[in-house]
């Protein structure tokens, strides 16, 4: 409790640029949490469920591995999905169907992230505006010739200066790490979809392609 107390103390005499920079370090941890767990939710392993659904589009029920994959609540089943859903339209048509699906889900995942960059840039700018305002208030003390019989007053400028810089350090370095996490989570999710499509539009080929033979071979 007395820990509390003291670093609530200490954050105090950052002065009133702490409270921009307290809320850039709320809205930092909201967006953070938020972002990390969207990511979980819709990156999960399908993998597992693969080789049914191929076996499904060999078979030529495509309803049922839409199904599938839209049962899996993943970014790659919905993207998969779009894909097998718009098989009709060729080769071309299925990969288009899932760039537009896969736009679409990479900027779900990247929503608010933007405000993470902000965050980065400004907390170090905050705290410097703090440095700034707390030099001048020891300077101003320093000026007083009452003030310079007070060490104290002095400090307190100087204190002010310094916790202001330290947590607009922390801050914006905490943020940048959290970001860089998130950011390659994303780029992971984005090369697994990219990896399945591929391999997606392999097996929309091979199949198309065993239901024209077996309609030659039957005619």
């Amino acid at each position: 409790m007395n820990s509390l107390v003291n670093a609530v103390g200490l954050l105090a005499k950052g002065g009133y640029v702490m409270i921009p920079l307290l809320i850039c370090s709320m809205v930092a941890a909201t967006v953070v949490v938020e972002r990390f767990l969207k990511i979980q939710r819709v990156h999960t392993d399908i993998a597992s469920e693969m080789q049914r659904i191929e076996d499904a589009i060999y078979a030529h029920k495509t309803a049922e591995a839409i199904t599938l994959l839209e049962s899996h609540g993943s970014a790659i089943g919905r993207v998969l999905a779009a894909g097998i859903r718009n098989c009709h339209l060729g080769e071309r048509g299925i990969e288009r169907a899932m760039e537009e699906q896969g736009t679409r889900e990479v900027s779900a995942l990247t929503h608010r992230l933007g405000s993470l960059d902000t965050i980065i840039t400004i907390a170090p700018l905050l705290g410097l505006f703090g440095t700034v305002t707390g030099m001048i208030s020891a300077f101003h003390v320093i000026a007083n010739k009452e003030g310079i019989g007070t060490p104290t007053a002095i400090t307190g400028g100087v204190a002010e200066a310094l916790v202001a810089t330290a947590a607009g350090l922390v801050i914006a370095i905490c943020t940048l790490v959290c970001y860089n996490y998130l950011q390659d989570r994303i780029k992971g999710i984005v090369s697994e979809i990219e990896h399945r499509g591929n391999s997606m539009l392999n097996v929309l080929a091979e199949a198309g392609e065993g239901h024209n033979e077996a309609k030659r071979l039957s005619a």
